[in-house]
């Protein structure tokens, strides 16, 4: 691919992927075969740890790009998964702007920031050192998630805080942080989600947002959003085998 996931995001135009939390390279690679644009590789709920996350991207190659979630602002895990090669890291729950200089520290490499150096694959266990270092500053997409109620609130310094490439919303989080679980509808989680999207659009910062499947997104592309994280390889591949199920008893769609 001779654009970078970073490059894409900053185009302004939609990129979708799903949401894969089945440690199966598989499984990721049958999706990532059906042309979707990035790979949402989840190790905060997925059952996926570093090594399955290499696998996926070992699996995928070239098909689309891989960017993962880190299951907490670690710099370990962080450090981890950047080292398989992924082009950008999710960072979830993100309610500060002390804890985004924190993830933003994680992903980059001295001077701009306290990524540690290894010989990985992302380095071609050493082949290529010279040039990954040398880009990864530049090429490396920090994504910011804002799931949580006291993130909405301090959304403005987030959003203005250097080195953030995109915020994310989790909108099934944030309506967890204001006592409506799974109520992503509500005029309440609504407003919310509409907080963060004014900050993000008097920012000029990209903006990606979660839904369970085509429907649940749509009216947030047309509010803006690019970033698109649409179902998971589990609700997609469900779907498809109750359809398939219903089909041949004859049943209704």
């Amino acid at each position: 691919m001779s654009t970078t996931f970073k490059q894409k995001l900053g185009q302004g135009k939609p990129i979708f992927g799903p949401l894969i939390t089945l440690p199966s390279a598989e499984t990721a690679e049958v999706i990532a075969g059906a042309g979707f644009d990035w790979l949402f590789i989840d190790c905060e709920h997925g059952n996926i740890d570093v090594a399955g996350v290499q696998s996926i991207l070992q699996t995928v190659g070239n098909k689309c790009h891989c960017i993962a979630r880190t299951p907490l602002n670690d710099e370990i895990w962080i450090k981890r998964l950047l080292d398989t090669g992924v082009e950008g890291i999710i960072v979830p729950q993100v309610n500060s702007a002390e804890e985004v200089r924190r993830a933003v520290s994680y992903c980059k490499y001295p001077p701009a920031g306290k990524r540690s150096v290894g010989l990985a694959r992302a380095h071609g266990y050493g082949a290529v050192f010279k040039e990954y270092v040398e880009r990864a500053n530049k090429d490396i997409a920090v994504i910011i998630q804002v799931e949580h109620v006291e993130g909405v609130r301090n959304v403005g310094s987030i959003v203005n805080e250097p080195g953030v490439d995109c915020i994310f919303v989790g909108p099934y989080d944030l309506s967890a942080s204001l006592g409506m679980t799974g109520q992503v509808q509500s005029p309440v989680v609504q407003e919310a989600i509409h907080t963060v999207v004014k900050a993000c659009k008097d920012k000029g910062m990209p903006m990606g947002i979660f839904g369970v499947n085509a429907e649940a997104v749509l009216p947030w592309i047309e509010k803006g959003f690019t970033l698109i994280a649409s179902s998971t390889d589990t609700l997609m591949l469900g779907s498809a085998a109750g359809k398939m199920l219903k089909h041949l008893r004859g049943q209704k769609s």
